[in-house]
């Protein structure tokens, strides 16, 4: 595995993003083009269309719900755990003032730029996004989901 940096540190699950994803839209593209050129079977084609759709829906929204809460709350545990282990103290002040996006950013950051990136954070209110591109010495997190 290459060396983790911005332009390379989001993960896809292939089987879920290249092969499941894909089939629900073509078939969703086959229901859509058969409602308007199967007029014997119409009624068909659009309640298949409808059941793929919700299919297709439901598929992208519980895996990122239940992924991505989880995720979130192992985020927010692992920056106050190292909060505390760089400063010796507790972070609830600190949590209280940033925005999620900045607290997952900070996490590519190594020890020294955390420091820095922290103090622009709370400071300077910069963004998860110029927090991320700020980042000298990415610290990658190969085990995301």
């Amino acid at each position: 595995m290459g060396k983790q940096n911005y332009k390379n540190h989001r993960k896809f699950y292939p089987p879920h993003h290249f092969i499941y994803l894909p089939l629900l839209l073509i078939l969703e593209g086959i229901g859509i083009y058969n409602i308007w050129n199967d007029s014997e079977n119409k009624l068909s084609w659009i309640l298949f269309s409808i059941v793929i759709f919700l299919i297709l829906y439901l598929a992208i929204m519980v895996r990122q719900h239940y992924a991505l809460g989880n995720q979130n709350r192992i985020v927010r545990l692992e920056f106050r755990q190292r909060y505390f282990e760089i400063f010796n103290k507790r972070s609830d002040e600190v949590c209280e003032k940033l925005k999620f996006d900045q607290i997952a950013a900070l996490r590519f950051a190594d020890d020294d730029e955390f420091k820095e990136l922290l103090y622009k954070a709370l400071n300077d209110q910069i963004s998860g996004d110029q927090i991320k591109r700020s980042i000298k010495n990415w610290r990658p997190d190969h085990h995301r989901i």
